[in-house]
Formats: C-alpha cells, structure tokens, sequence
C-alpha cells in the first residue's frame, strides 16, 4: 500500500469520526460500504473476520478502524486508521462538552441531546444490517435478532449476555442440524 492509500484511508475514517453519533456501532454500515464496496481494499469476508475480532478484543468496538489500518498497511495503517478515526471525534466531544456544559439546565439543551438518541440508533440498526448482509445469515438470523430484541425490550430484568448466549446456541443449532441432514 502506497502514501496515496494511507491518505485516502484517512480521509474515509475523518469525516466517519465526526458522524459516529451513538458510539462506534453507528458507523459500521458507511465503514463497510466505503471500504468493500466503494473502494474495494478488503474482501466482505475479511470485513467480516476483523469485525469479530473488534467485537471478541477488548476496547472499543471501533477498534474495526485500527485492524483495517493493519491489514492495508501494517502498524502505520493501524496507527494512522486509529488517530483518523478516534481523534476529530474526541476533540469534538471535549468542544462540545466543554461549551455546552454551562447550558445543560436549558430547554434546547435538553432537546438537542434527545434529538440524537434516534439518530445514533438508526445508525447502529444501519451498522447491524450491513454486518447481517455481508455474512450470509439470511431470515434465520434476522429472526434470532428480532426475538432477542423483543426479549430484552419486554423483559428489562433479563441480562443481555443470557439472550446473546441463548441466540448463539439458537443459531448454532440450528446450523447444526442443517449440516447434519
């Protein structure tokens, strides 16, 4: 990978940094189309193993920035994949933090932070389906995913990881019994 590469990762994961409302989920979905589809550097399959990896390694799930880095570029890209991706966000947030903390008692203090709750969870619903779209799952894991969200919707007291571990074996089983027959 050549200095024009590295650059033009960079100016993907930039303006990626500034949108990632909701956390480094939100921006999954736009991460995949820029980087397989658009651009092609790295295969749906590869996409997919470094978003499990992400998701397994402790830290950030967007961590997926710094593993693209790697593999396109080795400890460079990762470094620079990284700093492109988690800086302009953080100086933002602090900008942010630090020029509106003195109005949280205000009306459209209020509204604005509540205004972005739909957005950044549209986005993660946007990441979530690209990840079921590259993988393969089809209708089996759509409706593992909606009855484990009806599940943690309906019943709040239910700890998540019990839902998740139960959708994996759900889904492991029900893999298993295709291979078998």
């Amino acid at each position: 990978m050549d200095e024009d590469d590295l650059l033009a990762l960079i100016l993907v994961l930039l303006p990626l940094s500034l949108l990632s409302i909701g956390g480094g989920t939100a921006i999954i979905a736009e991460l995949e189309g820029e980087i397989v589809r658009a651009r092609q550097w790295i295969t749906p399959h590869d996409f997919l193993q470094l978003f499990a990896v992400s998701r397994a390694a402790p830290g950030p799930g967007v961590m997926l920035a710094t593993l693209i880095g790697w593999k396109m570029a080795g400890w460079e890209g990762a470094v620079l994949a990284t700093l492109a991706l988690f800086l302009p966000s953080s100086l933002l947030f602090y900008g942010v933090y630090r020029a509106s903390n003195q109005h949280r008692a205000k009306r459209w203090h209020r509204v604005l932070r509540e205004g972005l709750a739909p957005i950044g969870t549209g986005l993660m619903i946007a990441g979530v389906l690209a990840i079921m779209r590259i993988s393969g799952g089809g209708g089996v894991s759509i409706g593992i995913t909606l009855a484990a969200a009806a599940v943690l919707y309906h019943y709040s007291n239910v700890p998540p990881l019990a839902v998740i571990l139960g959708g994996g074996c759900l889904h492991y089983g029900l893999w298993l019994v295709d291979f078998v027959v």
